[in-house]
């Protein structure tokens, strides 16, 4: 990316991110609440109603890793990339049938995150801190990609340089990031979240209508990419196939995911965003294509972000400079947006499910909500550490998102079966969750953090997503000894909810 700085995408950038920085400070006057509450800092006092909700899940589920890794695969791999679109269908009907149940058992119970749950389900602080320490795992690559996404656009915009200098930026955006997260809680995301929607629409049908035409339409844009790409090969199916299940099992077990959720007024806000939301998944299939479109309009992978500079690059060539600087804004408040409700979600986790369990248990509510600020501003800067330290990983951002699935993924049977049975001994999902840890993590750092593994039987081979294989070692694990520990008759631990409670307005 050179060619100096260009001033106008650079001045309508700056504009917008200036606008959505006053939004998040006023935030915290809207719908007013005790900020000195995790509830009120954390979930809004779950007073979103469905307009809202529908903003803030698209807000932390629709993120750079949708404007900047999945068409950077799409560019890079070719047809996978498209498990991305698939993933979020399938996800959808599942949030459906398990999310109100989530919602009301939390509601009834004054549960803030999925550990929370857990805790009262199983009746397990140990099976609860796992829980929370898998979500915080699975964030951080997250916020991460967050990141990369913003360093993109920083050196679209012609902005560059070495050392401190050239990450300043970037450093300034986190820091007011932080600022409105730590003073307005998620009251900030969710109104900036309507902004970044907005930017988000007007973008992609701007760029699915402006740059076909200027290629000569679709017909060319596809003859155009090598026919290797236009569809998976054979031998990607098995990884294509896991990579959009997994990723669907995976995607609402996030913490952000469920902090959205519970901050919700209603079991019907949920269902309704639930019918509502795929909208987002056609908007997903049409940015992939952006891959497509920078291939046929004879885009190089950059020296320094690799295919992650596709999309940006592709807007500085096709679109005048102001509306390349509406395009930049659009990817950078897109990852603001979630990386401050990870932020959130993360913090909520720590200061629920370790600081109060096990440092602090007669800490006040102040005490609660004190910490978790805290929290969120050392989430925010160890995500910020990681990626300034690790540049060489920014290439392959999406990886980011696919090992946190690896984590994420393995909280499922504790989580989701819990909202249906309570026939798992809290031993078992404990060992399987475990199991499936050390299983994920072993298979992806084999492939040096990438998100396929080829997994060896006699003389054959099956690649597939790393976080599939853990969850089916994770699930037999827990099923088997389960059997074992009813037959011995272990104590399975007290379960304060209530059947009921499940179904509750």
């Amino acid at each position: 990316m050179t060619g100096g700085v260009r001033v106008e995408a650079l001045v309508v950038v700056t504009v917008l991110f200036l606008l959505v920085t006053v939004l998040g400070f006023v935030a915290a006057r809207w719908r007013r609440g005790d900020l000195d509450s995790l509830h009120e800092w954390g979930l809004a006092g779950g007073r979103f109603g469905t307009v809202v909700t529908w903003f803030l899940l698209g807000g932390d589920l629709y993120t750079a890793y949708t404007f900047i890794a999945v068409p950077a695969l799409v560019f890079g791999a070719g047809a996978i990339g498209f498990f991305a679109v698939p993933y979020t269908i399938i996800a959808y009907p599942l949030v459906y049938v398990t999310m109100p149940r989530l919602w009301s058992v939390s509601r009834a119970h004054g549960y803030v995150t999925p550990a929370d749950f857990v805790r009262g389900r199983y009746g397990s602080r140990s099976l609860a801190l796992a829980i929370a320490i898998a979500g915080i795992l699975a964030t951080l690559p997250y916020i991460a990609l967050q990141l990369v996404g913003i360093q993109v656009v920083i050196a679209a915009l012609g902005i560059t340089g070495t050392g401190f200098m050239g990450d300043l930026p970037l450093i300034i955006a986190f820091v007011i990031l932080a600022a409105y997260t730590y003073s307005s809680g998620l009251r900030a995301p969710a109104l900036i979240a309507l902004v970044k929607d907005a930017l988000i629409f007007v973008t992609v049908i701007a760029a699915v209508t402006i740059i076909p035409s200027r290629l000569g339409g679709y017909g060319r844009i596809f003859a155009a990419v090598p026919p290797a790409k236009l569809l998976p090969a054979p031998a990607q199916f098995g990884a294509y196939a896991t990579l959009a299940l997994g990723s669907a099992l995976a995607l609402f077990l996030y913490p952000h995911s469920i902090t959205g959720v519970l901050s919700s007024n209603s079991r019907r806000a949920i269902k309704r965003n639930a019918a509502m939301l795929p909208a987002y998944s056609f908007l997903l299939g049409l940015i992939a294509l952006l891959g497509f479109m920078a291939l046929a309009a004879g885009i190089k992978p950059d020296a320094t972000y690799g295919t992650q500079a596709a999309v940006p690059a592709l807007f500085n060539m096709m679109f005048p400079a102001w509306f390349a600087g509406v395009g930049f804004a659009a990817i950078a408040i897109g990852a603001l947006v979630p990386a401050a409700i990870m932020s959130i979600a993360t913090a909520n986790l720590f200061t629920r499910n370790i600081y109060k369990e096990f440092l602090r248990p007669n800490a006040s509510p102040r005490e609660e909500a004190t910490a978790a600020k805290a929290a969120s501003l050392v989430v925010k800067f160890g995500a910020l550490l990681f990626i300034l330290l690790l540049q060489n990983a920014r290439q392959e951002a999406i990886n980011f998102q696919l090992l946190g699935g690896v984590w994420i993924l393995q909280t499922f049977p504790a989580v989701i079966f819990g909202l249906y049975t309570r026939w798992f001994h809290r031993w078992a999902l404990l060992a399987g969750w475990l199991v499936g840890m050390v299983l994920g993590t072993a298979m992806a750092a084999s492939q040096h953090f990438t998100s396929i593994f080829p997994l060896r039987i006699g003389a054959s081979t099956y690649p597939a997503y790393s976080a599939f294989y853990a969850f089916i070692a994770n699930v037999i694990v827990a099923v088997v000894l389960t059997v074992v520990l009813r037959a011995m008759r272990v104590e399975g631990g007290p379960d304060e909810t209530l059947s009921a409670e499940y179904l509750r307005a």
